[in-house]
């Protein structure tokens, strides 16, 4: 039977791929592929080369052109040390094994790339399913060119319907699985429904942002635990909850998986569950790295998700997290004091207005200005009591 191996060993290297046509800008590609690039770090492997190519749109055979296809070949055969190509679009099962038998060399894309990271980050019973279920969605349409010897014909007793071929076998097999997965998920998500509702009345805050922009570091500050937090993406599968009290306030704390570009969308479907402690949150902590060059189109991906999950009128807090990194990063050491000055007000006077007042300026890292967080969040909490239980209000001051 089919077995989902993990893609890496240790120390491989790797070139990536992007395509600009006409729904990717040159911009794009070189923005997504940095992305890609940190990926196949988080996942151990080193980025040797990037490639891209222009086109009207994706070659059906091989994704790009046979003579980018013969250039990426002819560096392989010039480094010798390659181990694998990532492509940053989705390739179908052909196009995995029409490249594969040009360059000789093992070939994914960022959906299975991102499936493996997923894979070796899962802790929990449904973050583990969800996982297996993705991938088994993943393979499905993909079976032919994923698996040569599907091609060929079962043998023996029972092996074989009549006339069925065992690349057949196989699909009917894998979507038995499929099923399975998903009843197995719908009695975790079950379990994980009871288990919420008996946490009583106390008033949900969910931590959500894209991938690394220092959500798992504020849940260790607000919360005072010890959530795993570490400078890769998808630190965090699993969704944390603690209870958090501010000045006699309570209330839970929920650390939630980070969102991504170009997420596979079976992710999207198979992690509904996990974004369900989001859904019922009455209060988000949206969190970004205002550090990074991309932060604003980074709002975008996860207010998009957000509007689809249509939770996007709840009560949100913005975040603007790694202000010292931003400052490091956008200031030289001559810069005068009053010019800086003048260009941070300028930049929180901007959200200021964006948010409608509702965003604080913070350094995890450098614990800078994190009371006023705490003092945001507990009167917002607090104003949620006052109309989810008012009579609960009065004892919380």
């Amino acid at each position: 039977m089919i077995e989902k191996k993990q893609l890496f060993a240790r120390e491989e290297n790797c070139i990536l791929v992007g395509l600009v046509y006409k729904e990717q800008t040159e911009i794009m590609v070189n923005e997504y592929l940095d992305e890609l690039t940190f990926l196949a770090e988080t996942a151990g492997v080193t980025t040797i080369k990037r490639f891209t190519q222009k086109l009207p749109h994706p070659d059906s055979k091989t994704f790009v052109g046979k003579g980018k296809l013969e250039e990426i070949k002819q560096f392989i055969l010039l480094k010798g040390n390659i181990n694998i190509v990532i492509f940053d679009d989705e390739l179908t099962g052909s196009q995995i094994q029409n490249i594969e038998k040009e360059l000789n060399v093992k070939t994914i894309d960022r959906s299975d790339l991102i499936l493996d990271i997923f894979a070796s980050r899962a802790k929990t019973a449904q973050a583990k399913t969800q996982v297996e279920l993705a991938q088994y969605q993943y393979i499905l349409p993909r079976l032919k060119g994923m698996w040569k010897h599907l091609e060929r014909q079962g043998g023996g007793v029972g092996t074989r319907g009549p006339g069925e071929t065992e690349i057949e076998t196989d699909r009917r097999i894998v979507k038995d699985k499929i099923g399975l997965l998903r009843k197995r998920l719908a009695e975790i998500d079950k379990q994980s429904f009871t288990q919420r509702k008996d946490r009583g009345e106390f008033i949900r805050v969910a931590l959500v942002g894209y991938t690394n922009v220092g959500k798992s570091t504020l849940m260790n500050l607000l919360s005072k635990s010890e959530v795993f937090a570490e400078n890769k993406l998808f630190a965090t599968l699993d969704t944390t909850t603690r209870k958090v009290v501010f000045e006699q306030t309570p209330f839970l704390l929920s650390d939630t998986v980070g969102f991504i570009r170009k997420l596979p969308h079976h992710l999207v479907e198979s992690f509904k569950s996990t974004l369900d402690e989001v859904r019922e949150a009455d209060v988000l902590l949206h969190v970004v790295d205002i550090s990074h060059p991309q932060y604003e189109e980074q709002i975008a991906v996860v207010n998009h998700t957000l509007a689809e999950l249509k939770i996007e009128e709840k009560p949100t807090i913005t975040i603007f997290n790694k202000m010292d990194k931003y400052e490091a990063e956008a200031f030289d050491q001559w810069l005068e004091a009053d010019v800086k000055k003048e260009i941070l007000n300028d930049l929180k006077q901007r959200w200021q207005i964006e948010t409608k007042g509702n965003c604080v300026f913070v350094s995890a890292i450098e614990k800078t200005n994190i009371d006023a967080l705490r003092q945001t969040i507990l009167n917002t909490v607090r104003d949620v009591y006052r109309i989810r239980y008012p009579y609960k209000a009065e004892f919380f001051y």
